[in-house]
C-alpha cells in the first residue's frame, strides 16, 4: 500500500509542478505589466522593482497553488485511468475510498498553508508594499526638473531652469506664492533640495526676495535661505494578525476577503471527491469533457463564494464548503462508488 500510495503522489507531483509553474509565470507576468504602469508615476531602480515583486509573492501563490492542486489531482488519476491503471488497482481490491485518503494528505496541508498564507503573511506583506508604493509616491511629487513647466512645492510655485540629473541641485530658480497675504516671488542663484526625515527643505543660496501687495512693494537680499515643505504620507499601521482583521478600518472590504480567501483555502480539501469523480474513468466505456469539467468547477466555485456572501456573509464559509463537499461527494458515489 505505500508503493501505490507513493505511486500515486510521484503522478500528481508531476502534473502539479508542470501546472502550477506555468500558472504561477502567467500571473507574475501580469504582475510585472502592472509595474511597469508605476515607472510611469514613480521612478524605481531595479532593486526596488525586485522588492516589490517578492512582496506579491505570497498572493500570487495563494491563487495559483489551489488551482493547480485540483487540476493536477484529476488529470493524474486520469491519466492513470486511461492507462487502464486504476482499474488493475480496484480490481485487486482497493477501494476508491483509499485514493481519497492519499490525496487528503497533501490537500490538508495545502489547505493549512493557504490559511497561515493569507491570514498571517499575506495582511503584513499588503501593508509593507501600500506604505514603500505612497512613499515613493510622495517623493515623486518632488521629482524637478528644468521645464518651462512649473513645479508645485508645497504652497510655491516653482521654476527651475537649470538643474543635474545626477544631483538634486539647481540653478537659476524661481519661487512664486499668492497664498500669503502678501504675494511674494524669489529668485536664487542656486537651490538644493535636501530631504530630511520626510520633511523636505529646499536651501537656496545667493537670491532677492519680494514681496508686494496693493499699496506697498518690499525687497530682501539673502545669502542662504530655506522653504519646508512636509511629504504628505498616510502610512497604515501593522501592530499584529488579529488587530488587522478585528479593527474596523476598510470593515466591509476585509469582509469579504476574509470569506473568499477561507473558501478558496478550503477548496482543494473539499473537493477531493469531485477530483477523483472526474479523474477515475473507465477507459473503454467512459468519456469525459474533464477539462471542461474542470473550468466550470473552479469558475462555478469561486462565482458561487463571491455572489452567497452577499446574503450569507459569514455563513457563506461553512454552507460553501458543506454544499462543495456534498457535491463532489454525490457525483463520486454516482460515477465511481457503484462502478468500482
Amino acid at each position: 500500500m505505500g508503493k501505490l500510495r507513493g505511486y500515486i503522489l510521484s503522478h500528481l507531483s508531476i502534473l502539479f509542478f508542470s501546472i502550477f509553474l506555468p500558472l504561477f509565470a502567467i500571473a507574475s507576468v501580469i504582475f510585472l505589466i502592472k509595474l511597469a504602469t508605476y515607472t510611469a508615476i514613480i521612478q524605481l531602480s531595479i532593486i526596488e522593482m525586485v522588492k516589490l515583486y517578492l512582496f506579491v509573492i505570497p498572493e500570487l501563490l495563494f491563487y495559483t497553488l489551489p488551482i493547480s492542486f485540483v487540476v493536477a489531482g484529476a488529470l493524474s488519476l486520469y491519466k492513470l485511468s486511461n492507462d487502464n491503471e486504476m482499474v488493475v488497482v480496484f480490481s485487486l481490491g482497493i477501494s476508491p475510498s483509499y485514493v481519497a485518503r492519499v490525496l487528503a494528505i497533501p490537500a490538508l496541508l495545502l489547505t493549512l498553508l493557504l490559511l497561515i498564507d493569507f491570514i498571517i503573511v499575506t495582511p503584513y506583506i499588503k501593508i509593507i508594499s501600500a506604505n514603500f508604493l505612497e512613499k515613493k509616491r510622495a517623493e515623486a511629487k518632488f521629482n524637478l526638473t528644468a521645464s518651462e513647466f512649473g513645479h508645485h512645492f508645497g504652497d510655491w510655485m516653482l521654476f527651475v531652469n537649470k538643474s543635474d540629473p545626477n544631483s538634486r541641485v539647481f540653478q537659476d530658480v524661481v519661487l512664486f506664492n499668492k497664498a500669503m497675504k502678501d504675494e511674494v516671488l524669489i529668485q536664487s542663484d542656486k537651490a538644493e533640495l535636501i530631504n530630511e526625515r520626510g520633511t523636505l527643505k529646499l536651501k537656496l543660496d545667493n537670491g532677492e526676495s519680494y514681496s508686494y501687495n496693493n499699496q506697498l512693494l518690499k525687497m530682501m537680499l539673502f545669502k542662504t535661505a530655506f522653504i519646508n515643505d512636509k511629504i504628505s504620507t498616510d502610512p497604515m499601521i501593522y501592530r499584529n494578525t488579529i488587530d488587522y482583521w478585528t479593527n474596523n478600518e476598510l470593515r466591509e472590504r476585509k469582509n469579504q476577503r476574509f470569506i473568499t480567501n477561507s473558501l478558496l483555502s478550503l477548496f482543494p480539501f473539499i473537493s477531493i471527491f469531485l477530483i477523483i469523480a472526474l479523474g477515475v474513468v473507465h477507459a473503454r466505456h467512459q468519456k469525459r469533457w474533464i477539462y471542461l469539467w474542470l473550468f466550470f468547477s473552479v469558475i462555478g466555485f469561486y462565482a458561487a463564494s463571491v455572489i452567497t456572501q452577499k446574503w450569507l456573509g459569514f455563513h457563506t464559509i461553512w454552507v460553501m464548503a458543506l454544499l462543495w463537499a456534498l457535491f463532489g461527494y454525490s457525483f463520486y458515489k454516482r460515477l465511481v462508488g457503484s462502478r468500482f
